[in-house]
């Protein structure tokens, strides 16, 4: 069923990330944004005032406010599951960014809520809807680089520093580099290769302590509760392989960021998938120089907020959103089952699968 008018957007969370997403979802003209909500109502109430929404408050304020439709759920991890459930009670849809929740029970909790409710959930990332990787999947589904066979995917940095000002969550449970980075990598990977089929995995902490040096806890000792080095063999259900590395403990590299897909004829690589644009090499097997690749959409810049437009606009014309829920849980299950792996050292199957989202080339 088709619709029309701006749908209504609440984002609870007013963090640093929410300035991202109200600078771009302000400008879409059918998304309106009515509040900012977060535990710290002045902390919403400076949000709202910077980018021009009208209402400002807790939490309950979005929940429960009349003309708000879909709740953008930009809290920290611990607090995704319990915020995206308590708005589809409150029979709004949901946008939550990632990660989807810290397990695959509360994961598939809040599919389960959804369906029962006949309403949406959509999860960051959206980066996948970005120039850098749709040009790069469209050269991939041309047959540019032949039968896709192997791969590599790269995140690896010296990790945050001890003054940095969200350490103790990027070293809780549901952070770490393969919490808080590896959906951007393993989300790409579904785009141009399908569902997982099984990983096999290794990780270590190099630090299991380690002590905060800024903001008011200054001095506190916080234990490492994540892996800061996890390493990975991820098998698809066409029978591709890639090795894929998520690491806090690099301190240098020569390709610190990255994605490339070998095939039967070539290759294709992309920038960090943290970001949207490019640039997109190429280059096939009797070719001696890369090719770099013309991005094919618009949407190269800081774009972070088009999964939620586009999600409204598939409320408006009744269609899917291509940031689905389904999508969502199956990379959230790669990553607990990646996490087990590296505990085990075994390999183990991924007992889910999606569907790929349809090309994306722009919003109508």
């Amino acid at each position: 069923m088709t619709r029309t008018g701006p749908v209504g957007v609440g984002v609870i969370g007013a963090g640093t990330i929410s300035g991202q997403y109200l600078t771009n979802l302000t400008r879409y003209p059918d998304v309106d944004v009515r509040v900012v909500a977060d535990l710290y109502p002045q902390r919403a109430a400076e949000q709202a005032a910077a980018f021009g929404v009208p209402e400002s408050g807790p939490p309950e304020l979005a929940l429960g406010h009349p003309d708000v439709e879909l709740v953008v759920n930009l809290t920290v991890p611990a607090a995704h599951a319990e915020v995206s459930l308590a708005a589809l009670a409150a029979g709004k849809h949901v946008w939550t960014e990632k990660p989807f929740a810290l397990d695959r029970a509360a994961g598939r909790k809040i599919v389960e809520a959804a369906d029962g409710a006949g309403l949406r959930v959509g999860g960051a990332p959206d980066t996948f809807l970005g120039a850098g990787l749709q040009t790069a999947r469209r050269l991939i589904e041309w047959g540019d680089i032949g039968t896709p066979l192997t791969g590599l995917t790269l995140f690896e940095t010296p990790g945050p520093a001890d003054d940095h000002r969200n350490l103790e969550v990027l070293l809780s449970r549901g952070a770490g580099p393969l919490w808080d980075m590896g959906p951007y990598y393993l989300t790409a990977l579904t785009q141009f290769l399908g569902s997982f089929r099984s990983v096999t995995a290794t990780g270590r902490t190099a630090r299991p302590t380690r002590v905060l040096r800024a903001g008011p806890r200054a001095g506190t000792q916080l234990a490492v509760e994540v892996p800061t080095h996890v390493s990975a063999v991820l098998e698809f259900a066409d029978g591709a392989t890639v090795t894929a590395v998520f690491s806090f403990d690099v301190t240098a590299s020569t390709i610190p960021h990255g994605i490339e897909i070998y095939g039967s004829a070539g290759t294709v690589v992309l920038d960090d998938p943290n970001n949207f644009g490019g640039p997109v090499l190429v280059r096939g097997r009797e070719v001696a120089e890369w090719r770099e690749e013309p991005l094919r959409t618009p949407w190269s810049g800081n774009a972070r907020g088009i999964g939620v437009a586009e999600m409204v606009a598939a409320i408006q014309e009744g269609r899917d959103h291509r940031a689905s829920d389904t999508l969502a849980l199956h990379v959230l299950d790669i990553m607990e089952t990646i996490h087990v792996a590296a505990q085990r050292g075994t390999r183990l199957p991924i007992g889910s699968t999606c569907t790929r989202p349809a090309p994306f080339t722009g919003l109508s």
